[in-house]
């Protein structure tokens, strides 16, 4: 599968705590992130990963752009809801073409964790 990984700055951790506990899952995908999420997952956890924009420079709509032309079949984007983002119409929008898409999205490690393990199960 195609997976994209995004994380809000305060989400930053969480992602690279989570990427380490599914590494052996998420190595069997191809991985695509934004800018500072996808240096983190492939300095730090050593995942594969094909980098975008920064998130406020793009990147949120790089990955909304491949969802929109079918290559990209989960998004995992822990998001930080009680943070105020310069790009969150570009949030918005991310989120509003998954479900026009059909395009599974978790905004939380709960939903994540749930995602991974119904891929490990595979």
């Amino acid at each position: 599968m195609r997976i994209a990984l995004v994380a809000h700055d305060k989400k930053k951790d969480d992602m690279i705590d989570f990427a380490k506990r599914y590494k052996e899952v998420l190595k069997n995908h191809q991985l695509y992130a934004t800018g500072t999420t996808g240096k983190l997952l492939n300095e730090i956890v050593g995942l594969d990963v094909y980098r975008f924009l920064s998130g406020p420079l793009g990147g949120d709509q790089q990955i909304g752009a491949k969802l929109a032309e079918g290559k990209m079949d989960m998004i995992i984007f822990l998001r930080d809801p009680l943070t105020a983002q310069p790009h969150e119409p570009d949030v918005t929008a991310l989120i509003r073409l998954s479900d026009v898409h059909h395009i599974p999205l978790a905004t939380n490690l709960g939903t994540a964790e749930v995602f991974m393990k119904a891929l490990g199960d595979r």
